[in-house]
């Protein structure tokens, strides 16, 4: 078996067999192969594409590059959330104490983040003394007792897409859809997942840009992990503009305690109910989505959910004290009110442009090696849909920089379009994506 014939079959529409998948994944892993030949198939997979059996095998081949998670010591199904990236998207600070409280053990690795925002590891860590890094024995340990913990991703876990991806990134091959698929399941499955509730974004600040691309990539998603023997459910769901009003780590998780309280912004509260309703019932924890739901605003209400919060704090050596006193959380020591300039109503805003002034602020990194300022970030004081009158803000920044926010400033008024109108508001969530098909809303 040659590298080059691989190629050559792809390039002209062939059908790769599983061997030849795993066969040129074990190479390129190893070196074997070079860059230029995986440059070459990944560039033929871009316009040729890949069938549903042929993702799922390099999927697979991919998962068995590296290290996998053995989650066998933890006491039933365990259900992992994925995101595809969002700007303030504080979901999984929600979910994971939310659905455990509710009855699902929820045992989560997370990495960092690399653009917009912190990625969840980040923004824990803004919590103080809280330890991201557990080993493996700890980490089941920790979900056994509290229900769940957060940990970063360690050792050396799909090695194959590490590099795939960062080839891609350099040969405009990044925009495949089975390539994107197999990479992000291929994560979640090596580590230890039974199922899989996948939050696909779409809009200005979302990778996707159109409904129909997100449903494309929910549906390649929930085949793979479907023919893999996970179950999986993809909602697809709005980046139009921020979720809730913070973006920035130590604001996401003032905004994180609110919604576990009951008292935080509704569409981010609405969508935590609708993946949390999936994932505990694909954990058997309930019977349907709508038994789910009830399930959920029930331990929300009797505080339950809060006080998971706090007790998966204490697990993870946290100071629980931040729940109730969020102003031990850091803060930023400049602020500065961006305010409407005219009368009317908020047609529209840019959430790329938003990431971007947050990160801009210290709140995201550039490069792998950027530090984060875990108090910076911005606060959305209105969304779309909403009246403004000249002086109203439309979004505090925060920052330890000064001399930062001028320019962060230019970047929220480039983001806000105001119009005499008002506006429909996009949908929260456009529809799921489950292995008997797909419901659109």
């Amino acid at each position: 078996m040659r590298a080059y014939d691989i190629i050559w079959k792809k390039r002209n529409g062939g059908i790769l067999s599983r061997e030849e998948i795993e066969f040129f994944v074990r190479g390129y892993t190893a070196g074997g192969i070079p860059d230029y030949q995986a440059a070459a198939l990944a560039m033929a997979i871009y316009f040729r594409g890949l069938e549903a059996r042929e993702t799922a095998d390099l999927t697979m081949a991919m998962v068995y590059s590296g290290d996998r998670v053995d989650l066998g010591g933890i006491r039933g199904i365990k259900v992992d959330k994925h995101s595809t990236g969002g700007v303030g998207d504080t979901t999984t600070l929600v979910l994971v104490p939310l659905v455990a409280a509710a009855g699902a053990p929820v045992a989560k690795m997370s990495g960092r983040g690399l653009g917009h925002t912190g990625g969840t590891v980040d923004k824990l860590e803004s919590i103080p003394g809280f330890k991201v890094s557990l080993e493996p024995m700890e980490f089941v340990e920790a979900v056994n007792r509290v229900g769940a913990a957060v940990v970063g991703q360690t050792g050396n876990m799909v090695p194959a897409d590490k590099k795939l991806y960062a080839l891609r990134d350099v040969t405009a091959t990044i925009e495949s859809v089975p390539l994107i698929a197999s990479s992000v399941m291929s994560k979640k499955i090596a580590a230890g997942a039974d199922a899989i509730v996948l939050d696909v974004k779409v809009g200005s600040g979302a990778f996707m840009k159109t409904p129909e691309a997100a449903f494309e990539l929910a549906r390649a998603m929930v085949d793979i992990g479907t023919m893999v023997g996970r179950r999986t459910v993809a909602v697809v769901t709005q980046m139009d503009q921020p979720l809730g009003y913070a973006v920035g780590n130590a604001l996401e998780v003032r905004e994180a305690i609110d919604t576990l309280k009951g008292e935080g912004p509704a569409d981010l509260h609405e969508l935590c109910l609708l993946l949390g309703a999936h994932m505990l019932q694909l954990a058997g924890v309930v019977a349907d989505v709508q038994s789910g739901t009830e399930r959920l605003q029930q331990v929300i209400a009797e505080g339950l959910a809060v006080a998971k919060f706090k007790e998966m704090i204490v697990s993870q050596s946290g100071d629980p004290a931040v729940v109730d006193r969020p102003e031990l959380l850091p803060r930023a020591s400049f602020t500065r009110e961006v305010k409407a300039e005219q009368d009317g109503f908020v047609r529209s805003i840019d959430a790329q442009e938003v990431g971007l002034a947050a990160m801009m602020l210290g709140a995201g990194r550039e490069t792998k090696e950027d530090h984060i300022d875990m108090s910076a970030g911005v606060v959305v004081g209105k969304k779309v849909g909403d009246r403004v009158q000249p002086g109203e803000t439309l979004v505090t920044l925060h920052a330890n920089r000064q001399e930062k926010l001028a320019e962060a400033e230019q970047r929220i008024r480039s983001a806000y379009r105001v119009g005499a109108e008002r506006p429909s508001p996009p949908p929260l969530v456009y529809g799921v994506v489950t292995a008997e098909g797909v419901r659109r809303f």
